[in-house]
């Protein structure tokens, strides 16, 4: 199981529309998509989990693809739970 960052949602981004997105590429087994607390739109950014091979398909299809209706491109990486660790809040 892989765990990919998903970056430059546009903000009426939902799970389902980003389930369906990545669908096409594998089982997509868990989707959580941040949104802010008082308006419900997406923050611009998520997190999904596949396996890894449809994950790699996935990531390599749709990172630097542009989102419908916006001059940003979606930025697909995997998630590095190591790097998480070493950061210090400030």
């Amino acid at each position: 199981m892989k765990k990919l960052f998903v970056g430059n949602l546009p903000q009426d981004a939902t799970e389902e529309s980003v389930r369906a997105m990545f669908s096409a590429y594998g089982t997509v087994r868990t989707i959580n998509v941040a949104s802010d607390i008082f308006t419900g739109r997406c923050k611009g950014f998520g997190f999904i989990e596949m396996e890894g091979h449809e994950a790699r398909a996935a990531q390599a299809a749709l990172d630097g693809n542009m989102v419908a209706d916006s001059d940003r491109s979606l930025r697909v990486c995997f998630e590095d739970p190591k790097a998480a660790r070493g950061r210090k809040r400030r």
